[in-house]
C-alpha cells in the first residue's frame, strides 16, 4: 500500500479538464495528476472551476476547513489572486504551475478565459505554501521575476503515454503541427515559411488543435493559406483526442512546434514517443522536452525562413531524415513515464500537508 493512502486533497481545475472539444497540455497533465494520486491511494476531492468564475472560486474555498491541502491548478490561481491571498493563512495551498501566465499573450488569455499581470501573478504565487512547476525554465522564470522564491519551487516534468510507432513515409512529405490554433502556437510562422515551398511535390501538414480559441486569427490563416495556393495541402483538422489524435501522429512524417511560447513543450515528447523527429522553435522548455537531441532541429523562435530552410533540408535529404527517425526511436525506448512527477507532487503535498498553515516568507 503506498505510503499517502487515506490522505486528502482538493483539486481546483478549470472545468474543461475532460472537455473533448478543449483539449490542453495543461488539462491532459491535470488528468494524469488526478488518476495517478487516486491510484495511490489519495482521496481527490475536485472542484470544478468554470471560466471568469471569482465568485465559484471564493465560495469553494471559503467552504473548505481550515488546514485543508488544496492543489490548484495556475490558470485559476493568477486569475483569482485576491482570493487565493485571502486564504493563504489558513489553508495549506500548492499551485500547479503548467505556465508563465504574465509572460504569454493575449489570445491565451481569452483561449483560457485568463488575464493576468504580473502584479496578480506574483500575489498568487506568493499565497502558496508551494509551487509545482512544469519545468525547469518555468521555475528558473519565476525565481527570476521575483514570483518566488527559490526553495518554494519543485518541478515535475510531464510524463508520456507509451504509443505505437509511426510508420515513415518515403518521401518525408507528411507534416503534423499540434496545438490549439492561436499566435502564441506560431501556425502562422510555419505557414508563411509553407508558402514558400510549393516548388517541392508530395508534402502535406495538419493541423490539429482547436480553432475556437482565436477566430480573427484562424481567418488571417485561412487567408494566407488561400493567397499562397496551399489550399489542399496545408488542413485545419481541428480537435483530435484518443485514437483520433493517434491516427494522425501515426501518419506523420515529422512534428512542427513553431511556437512564440512554450513552458515544456508536450507535443515535442508525445512526437518523440512514437519516433516521430521533430521541428520546433527554441522557446521556453521545449529543449527540456526534446529528451535525444540529435531526435529534433530547434529553430530560432519567430523565423519563418529558418523554418523553410530546414524542412528544405529535410525533403533534400534522404540520409538525414533516416538519421533523425533513428534518433526519435532512440528516444522512443527511453520515455518519462508519469509515474516520475507524480511521485515528485505526491512528497510536495505530503511536505506541506504536514505543514503549519501559515504561508513561508
Amino acid at each position: 500500500m503506498s505510503a499517502f493512502a487515506g490522505m486528502s486533497v482538493y483539486f481546483l481545475v478549470p472545468d474543461t479538464i475532460d472537455d473533448p472539444d478543449r483539449v490542453s497540455g495543461g488539462n491532459v497533465y491535470d488528468q494524469h495528476v488526478r488518476e495517478g494520486l487516486r491510484r495511490s491511494g489519495w482521496e481527490v476531492r475536485m472542484i470544478l472551476i468554470p471560466a471568469r468564475s471569482g465568485s465559484m472560486t471564493a465560495r469553494s474555498l471559503s467552504q473548505l476547513p481550515d488546514g485543508a491541502l488544496v492543489l490548484i491548478d495556475g490558470l485559476i490561481a493568477v486569475l483569482e489572486s485576491e482570493v487565493m491571498t485571502a486564504h493563504s493563512s489558513r489553508l495549506r495551498i500548492v499551485v500547479l504551475a503548467h505556465m508563465v501566465a504574465s509572460l504569454t499573450s493575449g489570445t491565451i488569455a481569452e483561449a483560457t478565459e485568463v488575464a493576468v499581470s504580473v502584479g496578480r501573478e506574483r500575489a498568487a504565487l506568493g499565497a502558496a505554501k508551494r509551487i509545482i512547476a512544469t519545468s525547469d525554465w518555468t521555475r528558473s522564470e519565476l525565481i527570476s521575476r521575483g514570483f518566488a522564491e527559490l526553495h518554494q519551487v519543485v518541478v515535475a516534468h510531464p510524463g508520456t503515454d507509451p504509443a505505437a510507432a509511426a510508420a515513415a513515409s518515403q518521401s518525408g512529405g507528411r507534416l503534423l503541427c499540434v496545438g490549439v490554433i492561436a499566435p502564441h502556437k506560431g501556425q502562422d510562422l510555419l505557414v508563411s515559411a509553407l508558402g514558400h515551398l510549393t516548388d517541392i511535390d508530395d508534402w502535406s501538414c495538419t493541423f490539429v488543435g482547436s480553432l475556437d480559441a482565436a477566430p480573427g486569427f484562424v481567418d488571417e490563416l485561412t487567408q494566407t493559406i488561400q493567397r499562397t495556393n496551399l489550399t489542399g495541402r496545408a488542413t485545419f483538422a481541428g480537435v483530435l483526442a484518443g485514437r483520433s489524435l493517434d491516427t494522425a501522429y501515426s501518419r506523420a512524417d515529422l512534428v512542427v512546434v513553431p511556437s512564440r511560447n512554450e513552458s515544456f513543450g508536450m507535443v515535442v515528447a508525445e512526437a518523440l514517443a512514437r519516433g516521430i523527429p521533430v521541428v520546433a522553435a527554441h522557446v521556453g522548455g521545449t529543449p527540456e522536452a526534446m529528451s535525444v537531441t540529435a531526435a529534433g532541429i530547434l529553430v530560432p523562435p519567430e523565423d519563418p525562413w529558418a523554418l523553410e530552410v530546414v524542412l528544405r533540408q529535410w525533403w533534400a535529404s534522404p540520409g538525414r531524415r533516416t538519421e533523425l527517425r533513428m534518433a526519435a526511436m532512440e528516444a522512443r525506448a527511453t520515455p518519462r513515464p508519469w509515474s516520475e512527477p507524480i511521485a515528485i507532487i505526491e512528497s510536495t503535498l505530503h511536505e506541506v500537508a504536514l505543514s503549519g498553515t501559515a504561508v513561508s516568507a
